[in-house]
């Protein structure tokens, strides 16, 4: 099983940028799929962005799309969360997560391996 292990969260003004980084040992990240899910006090885990195997192929919840962006590098065992235009809404816990199927899923239940999350907080 690979573990995984999120950094680069923090407090950031509405507006700006933070970048998210999964790093995972144990097994060859490229046979995985890699999700990002967040959960803000209060709410359900929600699904963030999936990315495949390859890097070839992402999947962005709406709420997302045009402001974050997912990448991962296969050789450094990373994927990257980039995310601009922050705003209070986006403030949750912020999971990496993997999936040893090839297809793209939005649910957390098909992931298997969780990173402990890293917080992000944006402020007004």
């Amino acid at each position: 099983q690979v573990q995984l292990l999120e950094s680069g969260g923090g407090l950031v003004q509405a507006g700006g940028s933070l970048r998210l980084s999964c790093a995972a040992s144990g097994r060859p990240f490229r046979v995985y799929t890699v999700g990002w899910f967040r959960q803000a006090p209060g709410k359900e885990r929600e699904f963030v962005v999936s990315i495949s195997r390859s890097g070839g192929s992402t999947y962005y919840a709406d709420s997302v799309k045009g402001r974050f962006t997912i990448s991962r590098d296969n050789a450094k065992n990373t994927v990257y969360l980039q995310m601009n235009s922050l705003t209070p809404e986006d403030t949750a816990v912020y999971y990496c997560a993997a999936s040893p199927n090839p297809y793209y899923s939005s649910r957390a239940e098909d992931f298997g391996s969780w990173g402990q999350g890293t917080q992000v907080t944006v402020s007004s």
